[in-house]
């Protein structure tokens, strides 16, 4: 079967590098909007049949417009929901960001047992999404789309996936899309890895400090991250 990972359209969060994790979270900007159209002009001849998305309020978003030109239900389910910021939730100063991507990070070099302080280990993220992506999995589509978020999805990827492709480096923006071929009982094979958004780069706001739609191996907050806490 093929699964594609599309990640959520732009939200006013993304815009100000907030640790928006929770749900419902933040909806789209006019931008996110944007994208989430061409999203479905992108992927609506690909033979979709299934489309799931998480318990994020983004995520129902960026899947309207397909999902309504296909003719589908969207299916939620909350383990495919963001990696929780946990103590972090909402903050956006260098600390915060900082601690969100080194946990992170530790978990892509293989500490998983390493927990986001007042969230999740590694072990209980994968457990959940692993459990997620099964359950949609198994609903018999030949060709499901998953509309996650940008940390999880390529957390998930890096630790169930095979092919040549080097998520710890490689971002993925906003409705940027990553194809895998496969199954969960014999594994996934990265067919592709869309960074930009799928219905084309002129969508891509490359000045926004989007802190999960980058590198996830920096220790570090991005440089023009903003210095204050919230939102």
């Amino acid at each position: 079967m093929r699964l594609l990972l599309l990640r959520h359209g732009q939200t006013s969060a993304n815009t100000t590098a907030a640790l928006d994790t929770a749900a419902p979270g933040h909806e789209l900007t006019d931008l996110g909007l944007r994208q989430a159209q061409a999203a479905a002009r992108a992927l609506g001849t690909l033979g979709i049949g299934l489309v799931a998305v998480s318990t994020a309020t983004r995520t129902s978003q960026t899947a309207m417009p397909l999902v309504t030109s296909l003719g589908l239900e969207p299916v939620r389910h909350d383990g495919l929901r963001e990696i929780a910021a946990g103590d972090f939730e909402m903050r956006n100063d260098h600390a915060a960001i900082e601690g969100y991507l080194g946990t992170i990070g530790g978990w892509l070099e293989g500490d998983l047992v390493r927990r986001m302080p007042g969230g999740e280990t590694g072990h209980e993220f994968l457990a959940r999404y692993d459990a997620a992506v099964a359950r949609v999995c198994g609903q018999g589509s030949d060709v499901t789309l998953v509309v996650s978020h940008g940390a999880a999805i390529r957390t998930w990827v890096t630790h169930r996936a095979r092919g040549d492709h080097a998520p710890i480096h490689e971002g993925l923006h906003n409705t940027g899309c990553i194809t895998l071929d496969g199954n969960p009982h014999e594994g996934w094979t990265v067919a592709s890895w869309h960074r930009e958004p799928i219905g084309g780069a002129w969508l891509d706001d490359l000045a926004a400090p989007d802190p999960t739609g980058g590198d996830l191996e920096a220790d570090e907050a991005p440089e023009d991250s903003p210095q204050s806490s919230g939102s």
